[in-house]
């Protein structure tokens, strides 16, 4: 029963959240208090309850990104307590729910912290040089027609496999947030990945791999060195393979490359 269960009783937590008016100004973290805190809210839950206090109170509220809350946009990127997406492995922030703290806790929450995602208000980040990565290469120019002729095209059920959990990423940012370098490859690897391994994705192979590498040191990601933090943190457990088969396609494609 949930009486019995000694998490189930409403909580009160200390947060020290990140504060920053925009990318021009200078930030600092602000301690707020949150009472009665349902274990079972989720944690943007009671990032809601929390704005609603400080709206009560004059104050401006916290922005923090957030859309479909099931886990599937990618947009909750918030760092909790030290990691992305907080304490509990393949989950999104949204996904979060506040049994997993205790009463009393103070969760410390601040922004991606990446030089490619600049702050743009609080807890919100400009991602778009994931978009731009992803617009330099991850597209295919061959007409498949619709949903059943894309289906006629055989492929087999353990590249169709790897080929669908490379195409689960939602481009949230957490392997960039989790890496000390700042890097992407883990991103870019899942998208580099999931075409190369299908037959539609098979014209741009080669180029697709060196304009999204070429993008990505553009924007300013820092480069891989295998620490893995990026899988550990990734809330949709894209796997280090997909790195290894970027670094191939990359030395592949450089070896006829016609981007001289």
């Amino acid at each position: 029963m949930a009486g019995n269960n000694p998490n189930s009783k409403p909580m009160n937590l200390t947060l020290k959240i990140w504060r920053q008016k925009n990318f021009q100004s200078a930030g600092k973290m602000e301690t707020y208090q949150v009472k009665d805190i349902s274990p079972e809210m989720s944690f943007l839950e009671m990032m809601d309850v929390l704005n609603e206090d400080l709206l009560r109170q004059g104050i401006d509220p916290v922005a923090f990104d957030h859309d479909c809350r099931e886990g599937i946009c990618g947009m909750c990127s918030l760092y909790i307590n030290g990691r992305a997406h907080g304490p509990e492995r393949g989950t999104t922030t949204c996904q979060l729910h506040m049994r997993k703290f205790n009463d009393g806790d103070t969760i410390t929450i601040e922004p991606w912290r990446a030089g490619p995602f600049p702050v743009l208000k609080d807890l919100c980040v400009d991602r778009s040089a994931m978009d731009r990565i992803q617009q330099a290469g991850g597209y295919i120019s061959v007409n498949t027609g619709g949903v059943p002729d894309a289906n006629e095209i055989p492929i087999p059920k353990a590249i169709a496999d790897k080929a669908f959990d490379a195409a689960t990423c939602i481009q949230c940012g957490a392997c960039v947030a989790a890496c000390k370098n700042g890097s992407a490859m883990l991103f870019v690897s899942a998208k580099v990945s999931q075409l190369a391994m299908l037959p539609q994705g098979k014209v741009e192979r080669k180029t697709r791999v060196e304009n999204m590498v070429a993008q990505m040191d553009k924007e300013g990601f820092g480069a891989c060195t295998n620490i893995g933090s990026c899988a550990a943190e990734c809330p949709v457990g894209i796997s280090l393979e997909n790195i290894a088969m970027l670094n191939r396609e990359y030395i592949n494609a450089t070896f006829t490359s016609e981007n001289v």
